[in-house]
C-alpha cells in the first residue's frame, strides 16, 4: 500500500512537485491518518432511526488534522494528494460551500417542524462519509459562528473525521467577531480533535507562479483568451467545484471556483443587482480572481461601472490576486461621462494590483 510520503517522494522524482522541508514535515501526519481510517471497522452506510438517534454505535472518529498557513504554501494540493489515495467514504469540499449546503439543511429541516434541526444534517452527512476534507475554514459570519461548534460535535459524535486547511491559526478564527465568547468553546473542540499544524513554508507557490507572468489583459481577444486558459489551467489543474455564496437572502454563484481563486465575467459580478456586501464576501472568499470581459464604461453603462468600482475596492482592501481582460488600458477603460474622475483611484489600483507582489502578505 503506496503511502502519502511515498507519492509525495515520487512526484518529487518526476518533476511534478518541488521538495519542500515543510511540506515534508506534515506527511507523516498524512501517512497516519490514512493507516488509521483504512484499518477502522467501517461504518453501514445507512442505520436505522434507532441506532442513528443513540450513536451508541458509532465508533470514536480518528484523531483529525487541522493545517494551517500563509497563502500558496501547499496546504491544499498536500490535502488533496491525502483525499485522492485514503480509500474511506469521504468528501472534500470548500468550507463557504459545505456552510451553504448545511444552511440550506436547516432550512429544510425546520420546515419540516423538526425541533432540533442540526440532527438531521448531521445524520445525512455522517451516513454517507467517515471523512471530511475542507479547505479554507474561516469563520465571519456570526450565524455560522453559532452553527458549527454544535455540528461538529454531532458530526464527531457519529465517528466523523475532520481534516482540513485554514489560514489561520484556530486561536484566530472568527477574530472580533460579534459573541465571540460563544464561539470559543469551538476552538478548543477543534485542539482536542484535531492535530494543530503550522505549514511554516517560506516559498509562496501560487505566488511564483505568477511572478513576471502578465496578469492584465487587452483588448480582449483571442490571444489574451488563451493566455488566460492557461493561466487557470496552471492554477487550478483543470479541477473546478464551483462555489455559492449566500449574501442577506441573494446568491452568488461561482460556478468556475477552486482553491479559493475563481474566475468570472465582469457581467456576472456587475450586471446583476449586487452591491458592498457581495463583493466585499467575495473578496473574503477568494484570495484570486480572474475577471474576463471588462468593457469600456462610461454613460451607456454607468450602473456597471459604479459596480466595478465598489468591485475593485473589496478586491484591493481584502489584498485579492486579481487576473482581468479588458477592453483597453486601465486609465483608457472610463473617459467619458460622470463619475470619470473618481475612477481614477479604480485605475490607479488596477495598476497597482498588476505588480508581482500584490497579495503576498494576506493570511
Amino acid at each position: 500500500m503506496v503511502t502519502i510520503s511515498e507519492e509525495y517522494e515520487a512526484r518529487v522524482a518526476n518533476g511534478t512537485l518541488t521538495a519542500d522541508p515543510a511540506q515534508a514535515a506534515v506527511l507523516p501526519m498524512f501517512d497516519r491518518l490514512k493507516r488509521e481510517l483504512e484499518a477502522a471497522p467501517a461504518q453501514a452506510a445507512k442505520k436505522s432511526l434507532f441506532s442513528r438517534l443513540k450513536k451508541a454505535d458509532a465508533p470514536e472518529p480518528v484523531r483529525g488534522l487541522y493545517l494551517w498557513g500563509g497563502v500558496g504554501r501547499g496546504k491544499s494540493m498536500l490535502m488533496d494528494l491525502f483525499a485522492d489515495m485514503v480509500d474511506v467514504p469521504k468528501r472534500r469540499i470548500h468550507f463557504h460551500a459545505f456552510m451553504q449546503e448545511v444552511h440550506n439543511g436547516l432550512n429544510a429541516a425546520r420546515a419540516k417542524g423538526i425541533q432540533d434541526t442540526l440532527v438531521p444534517v448531521a445524520d445525512d452527512i455522517a451516513a454517507d462519509v467517515r471523512l471530511l476534507c475542507f479547505d479554507e475554514m474561516q469563520i465571519t459570519d456570526i450565524t455560522d459562528a453559532m452553527i458549527v461548534g454544535r455540528l461538529f460535535e454531532q458530526l464527531f459524535a457519529r465517528g466523523v473525521t475532520v481534516v482540513t486547511t485554514s489560514n489561520r491559526l484556530p486561536d484566530d478564527l472568527y477574530k472580533n467577531g460579534l459573541n465571540r465568547q460563544l464561539f470559543v468553546p469551538f476552538i478548543e473542540v477543534i485542539k482536542q480533535r484535531l492535530d494543530v499544524h503550522e505549514l511554516a513554508s517560506p516559498q509562496d507557490y501560487r505566488q511564483g507562479r505568477l511572478t513576471g507572468e502578465q496578469v492584465y489583459f487587452s483588448p480582449v481577444n483571442d490571444d489574451a483568451r488563451r493566455a488566460v486558459d492557461a493561466i487557470w489551467a496552471d492554477l487550478t489543474g483543470g479541477k473546478s467545484e464551483g462555489l455559492t455564496l449566500t449574501v442577506k437572502g441573494r446568491e452568488l454563484d461561482l460556478p468556475q471556483f477552486h482553491n479559493g481563486m475563481a474566475r468570472v465575467r465582469f457581467w456576472d459580478l456587475c450586471a446583476k443587482a449586487l452591491g458592498a456586501a457581495d463583493y466585499l464576501a467575495l473578496a473574503e472568499a477568494v484570495k484570486l480572481l480572474i475577471l474576463e470581459d471588462v468593457p469600456s464604461l462610461g454613460r451607456s453603462n454607468f450602473n456597471e461601472a459604479k459596480r466595478f468600482v465598489t468591485l475593485i475596492d473589496a478586491l484591493y482592501e481584502a489584498d485579492v490576486r486579481l487576473i482581468v481582460t479588458a477592453a483597453d488600458s486601465p486609465e483608457q477603460l472610463y473617459l467619458e461621462g460622470e463619475g470619470t474622475f473618481e475612477f481614477e483611484r479604480t485605475a490607479s489600483r488596477l495598476r497597482e494590483m498588476q505588480d508581482a507582489n500584490w497579495g503576498a502578505e494576506r493570511d
